[in-house]
């Protein structure tokens, strides 16, 4: 038996498919794709309702969710693998440490569906960071500074297996095809343009209306081009001085802080407002005790057998 070799999309092909799947998205949608974010441009004010209140009136489609092929990265010990489990690993932590299992599992298959649809890079690293070094960047860790911060080594590993498990063939179907997802404490504009299909933790997840969010419009190959961008922290000092301003005028009268008070503007944690009904609650030592021995047992547990994921701080390729 003679099997034939596998055929790969040429650039013509590539761009004939993302032309097809843009022509697919409703009119007006397929232009604004790279500000269809979470940042400030792109967020609605709820005026007296709070972003939750706002997100739950936003009906979940009456439609099933559809379902993508398992995404296989090819061996593990390759240069492109260790890359693209890297930027999947960072991305994951970055944007769900604090999530589930099944809330990481639900942001890393929102990454694999961008690499299988036409309208977005083919390789995981490409969107991850589409955008990062634009004003505007499709996930917002990758620009407003957060790389930075040194991960959580728990953390960090929960994310690696989670993207261990995606790169070799996991799918979370409970995501179906979508392509976008937010924190119910903000409300971006296009939540009334895309699908609401999921919501798991503190995210909702969206897709394409119509024939660009359903299976088939995945049509596109996983092209293993996996590159890490560069980083550089001083790019971001002025980011970490601006929110400081900002915090120091946006605090209300009482909050504010005397010239002569040696704190910093961003310490507001000593400071109270009787007038708001303030009490004083003092812990129980008994119950905080117990909480804290139980912290340092789970910290002294025997670590889990470690990933093939880049450590902390590694710049690769």
């Amino acid at each position: 038996m003679v099997l034939a070799a596998p055929t790969f999309p040429t650039s013509s092909d590539r761009t004939m498919m993302a032309n097809e799947a843009l022509a697919a998205l409703p009119v007006g949608l397929a232009g604004q794709l790279d500000k269809l974010t979470v940042q400030s441009p792109a967020l609605l004010d709820t005026g007296d309702s709070s972003p939750q209140e706002r997100n739950t009136r936003i009906p979940f489609v009456n439609a099933p969710r559809g379902h993508v092929r398992p995404f296989h990265a090819g061996a593990a010990g390759t240069s492109s693998y260790k890359t693209a489990l890297h930027c999947l690993t960072e991305a994951i932590y970055y944007e769900a440490a604090n999530e589930s299992k099944a809330g990481k599992r639900a942001v890393a298959q929102v990454i694999l569906n961008r690499v299988a649809h036409p309208a977005y890079p083919s390789s995981i690293c490409g969107v991850v960071y589409q955008g990062w070094s634009e004003p505007v960047c499709q996930f917002s860790y990758t620009c407003d500074g957060s790389l930075a911060r040194r991960p959580v080594e728990r953390l960090w590993r929960e994310s690696g297996e989670v993207a261990n498990a995606a790169l070799r063939g996991h799918v979370e179907d409970a995501v179906g095809t979508a392509t976008h997802y937010h924190a119910d404490y903000v409300l971006p504009y296009w939540a009334y343009r895309l699908e609401k299909v999921y919501a798991e933790g503190r995210h909702i997840f969206y897709r394409f209306p119509g024939r660009a969010g359903n299976s088939i419009a995945f049509s596109a190959r996983w092209n293993a081009n996996e590159h890490y961008p560069a980083f550089d922290p001083r790019r971001f000092e002025t980011l970490d001085e601006q929110p400081q301003e900002q915090l120091a005028q946006s605090l209300p009268a009482h909050l504010q802080r005397i010239p002569t008070e040696r704190r910093a503007d961003n310490d507001i944690g000593g400071r109270m407002d009787p007038a708001s009904g303030w009490r004083l609650s003092v812990p129980d030592p008994v119950a905080a005790s117990k909480s804290l021995q139980f912290t340092l047992e789970q910290q002294q547990g025997k670590a889990a057998e470690p990933l093939e994921v880049a450590a902390l701080g590694t710049r690769l390729p």
